[in-house]
């Protein structure tokens, strides 16, 4: 299953109803209608939703209904928050509305490392593939730099921005997979 990951000041909006859909720059998420994905918030898994429908336009073609969709009063707000949370905004930046429904609520939240990697914690998987595996030099500088950060976020940063987050989770991915293939590390869950 997928995940959608959201600051935790956004866990309320998004379980009411008032946020609908969220902005993402960068690259093309890899997610069209019908897709189920898990909502993260603060950490941790808060729903399930379904992706009705994934728009791509530029920064300069949002709209107030985009801003509304994503539960912000106006344009401008969006915007704001875009610059809050990406380095680099322009009218030009690629942004991509996905708008997706609430299909279930989790009463008590469960870690989202529950759901990804197998229960594992990122952490130790950056840990164990840096001492057992033999990784490509772009993994390795990105699971160092995840480490040396202290977090996934703060690591996007150091790369450029939030859009630069799929380089550090799919580093974690591969380790993963290679980690279980070779038998260091399985699913806990």
């Amino acid at each position: 299953m997928r995940h959608l990951e959201f600051d935790g000041r956004y866990a309320e909006a998004i379980l009411s109803g008032r946020k609908r859909a969220t902005v993402r720059l960068g690259r093309k998420p890899n997610l069209k209608s019908g897709d189920e994905v898990l909502i993260h918030s603060g950490g941790r898994v808060i729903a399930k939703a379904v992706i009705e429908r994934v728009e791509s336009k530029t920064v300069g073609g949002l709209t107030d209904e985009d801003a509304h969709l994503d539960g912000f009063s106006s344009r401008e707000e969006l915007i704001r928050a875009l610059k809050s949370h990406y380095k680099y905004v322009n009218d030009d930046s690629k942004a991509h509305v996905i708008v997706f429904r609430i299909v279930e609520k989790f009463d008590k939240p469960v870690m989202s490392s529950d759901y990804a990697y197998g229960g594992n914690l990122p952490v130790e998987i950056a840990e164990k593939a840096l001492e057992h595996l033999d990784l490509s030099d772009e993994d390795r500088e990105l699971l160092e730099l995840f480490l040396k950060a202290g977090s996934l976020r703060k690591a996007a940063y150091r790369l450029g921005g939030m859009n630069k987050r799929y380089l550090i989770r799919d580093a974690l991915r591969r380790a993963y997979e290679e980690l279980k293939r070779r038998g260091i590390m399985g699913p806990k869950v």
